[in-house]
């Protein structure tokens, strides 16, 4: 499903761009994918993947291959005057099914992305470059493609995607904006094997007043070390000699950079386009916005732009309103420009040069380390896992007199992600919670009886399950019961959709049975009473224009 045919085109071939292509093949959507480079990236460049990149990619089915060449971290630790002043775990995560972040390098996210591309039948043209856009009328856009022999082509499709980096093309000839600062300092870093006492399980921020070090490990038993150095001294390549020197000044002492694999210099901005579409043209990844490489949420961030574009183009090629389209910026830009504000924080903390600003720093790092408040604090944020979506235009909630407060704790909540419930499976597909069972990539129609019984839920749950068989979108939705442990469902080992035991928690419901759409990312997209269960299906934006009673506002 690829070429003339495609109703989306995605320029660049990273990891956001193949997030987004792999995420609409698997919706169904054609998709052609374009890149101005000659082959696969060979250097190694993004490094770290937390838990709610690791959950999109998951769902893509790439996650396992992306962990056989990564190495998990346990910790992160930072060091004044050579003291460890506080250190981060990430028992927060614990509940997540990536409770630990891996350090992969970007070359082993983007050929796992690329071959699962291929899998589902897609493709990357090589040196095909995109060098003009041009709209006609409002439902298309033709776009200037210039292969390596110099041949042009103008093919017309329904949306164009710019996935093609910080210097993008798509975003200059679509007139969008890209605004903000580029630090006054560079970076330059080492990949290698390094002999000494490097940390085999977590990242190392040793600040200085010169600058920081970091040292973080990498799959193959080696550790990358990066640095801030004044900007434009040099443009050449760092040498080892260079980097030696920074790591005997900043780091512990001991370590010496035994064998080079990779060595880079680069400068570090923080950017963001103020809006993320213009018309049939939007922005992703790099091209939307950029930061620092602290807390390495640059290639989390992409990633979670591509999927979630991804899903949202997939159900309007298919039929579905378009104005689910206007989520995309109001879901994404936020959490770019908070990853841009975090990023910015910790890069301005390592960079503290005054006496009195470093003794500040470090006793209130110290403090917050001991007291906890650190990770519980920081480390969700870097995870982009729980994002709080309950503002987007996509999100509804149907139910009369929405449970707020403490009475919303354990029930199903618009806007945020799906309850990590355990799971037994009773009848249909099987899985240990609701968030694997999510892990689909699907859309789902949850249900759930109420805590104390009434309403025959089966009869709901057999009822969406008719509504979306033998329609154009079934392939795309799952239907989950959920019952009490030792409940018998109506209709058997077969009854047609899945069902499932809550095991050792009660059921995400009050006192009326309940239907949730949870949109493929796992975010609760709607909920309403199971008596409302038609009225949410006529809402949910993956069922073509006109065939619902009522439509999102997205």
């Amino acid at each position: 499903m690829t070429g003339s045919t495609a109703e989306v085109l995605v320029v660049g071939a990273g990891p956001t761009g193949l997030t987004l292509a792999c995420t609409l093949l698997q919706h169904g959507v054609a998709v052609r994918v374009v890149e101005r480079r000659k082959a696969p990236a060979t250097a190694p460049k993004a490094l770290i993947l937390w838990t709610g990149a690791l959950e999109v990619l998951d769902r893509l089915g790439v996650s396992e291959r992306i962990r056989e060449g990564s190495v998990p971290l346990n910790h992160a630790s930072y060091w004044s005057k050579g003291r460890r002043i506080g250190q981060i775990g990430f028992d927060v995560l614990a509940g997540t099914r990536f409770p630990n972040p891996l350090s992969a390098p970007q070359t082993v996210t983007e050929a796992a992305l690329l071959a699962r591309l291929e899998e589902l039948g897609g493709k990357v043209e090589w040196e095909t470059k995109l060098t003009d856009l041009k709209k006609i009328g409002t439902e298309a856009v033709e776009a200037v493609l210039e292969s390596a022999d110099g041949t042009t082509e103008r093919p017309t499709v329904g949306w164009v995607v710019a996935a093609d980096g910080i210097h993008s093309e798509v975003r200059r000839a679509a007139g969008i904006a890209y605004e903000g600062d580029t630090y006054d300092r560079e970076f330059i870093l080492g990949d290698g094997v390094f002999d000494g006492s490097l940390p085999a399980d977590e990242a190392q921020y040793h600040m200085t007043p010169d600058g920081v070090m970091v040292a973080v490990p990498l799959p193959g038993g080696g550790h990358r070390v990066f640095f801030d150095v004044a900007a434009g001294v040099s443009s050449d390549q760092p040498s080892m000699e260079q980097i030696q020197a920074l790591m005997d000044a900043r780091g512990p002492g001991g370590w010496t950079y035994r064998e080079d694999w990779w060595r880079s210099r680069f400068r570090v901005h923080a950017k963001v386009a103020p809006n993320f579409r213009s018309g049939r043209v939007f922005v992703a990844g790099d091209a939307a916005h950029c930061h620092s490489p602290a807390g390495g949420q640059g290639l989390n961030t992409g990633v979670q732009d591509g999927f979630n574009l991804g899903w949202k183009l997939a159900c309007v090629v298919r039929g579905g309103d378009e104005s689910l389209l206007d989520s995309y910026d109001v879901e994404r830009r936020p959490t770019s420009v908070a990853a841009i504000r975090m990023a910015d924080m910790q890069t301005r903390m390592w960079l503290v040069r005054s006496p009195i600003g470093r003794t500040v720093r470090d006793t209130g790092m110290r403090v917050l380390s001991q007291s906890g408040l650190l990770a519980k604090r920081v480390v969700p944020t870097l995870a982009q896992y729980d994002l709080d979506l309950s503002s987007s235009p996509a999100v509804r909630d149907l139910r009369a007199g929405a449970p707020s407060g403490r009475a919303a704790a354990g029930r199903l909540r618009p806007g945020f992600r799906v309850p990590g419930l355990e799971l037994r499976a009773v009848a249909g597909r099987s899985a240990e919670s609701l968030h694997a069972y999510s892990a689909s990539g699907r859309h789902t129609l949850l249900v759930v009886p109420a805590a104390g019984g009434g309403q025959d839920a089966s009869a709901v749950a057999a009822r969406l399950r008719e509504r979306v068989s033998g329609t154009d979108y079934q392939d795309l939705v799952d239907v989950l019961l959920l019952v009490a442990p030792g409940t018998a469902a109506a209709g058997g080992d077969n009854p047609g959709y899945d069902v499932a035991e809550v095991a050792g928690g009660a059921l995400p419901s009050g006192d009326v049975a309940e239907v949730a759409w949870v949109r493929p990312d796992g975010v609760v997209g709607a909920c309403a009473a199971a008596s409302d269960a038609d009225r949410l299906v006529g809402l949910l934006p993956f069922v073509p224009s006109g065939e619902g009673a009522e439509r999102t506002a997205a």
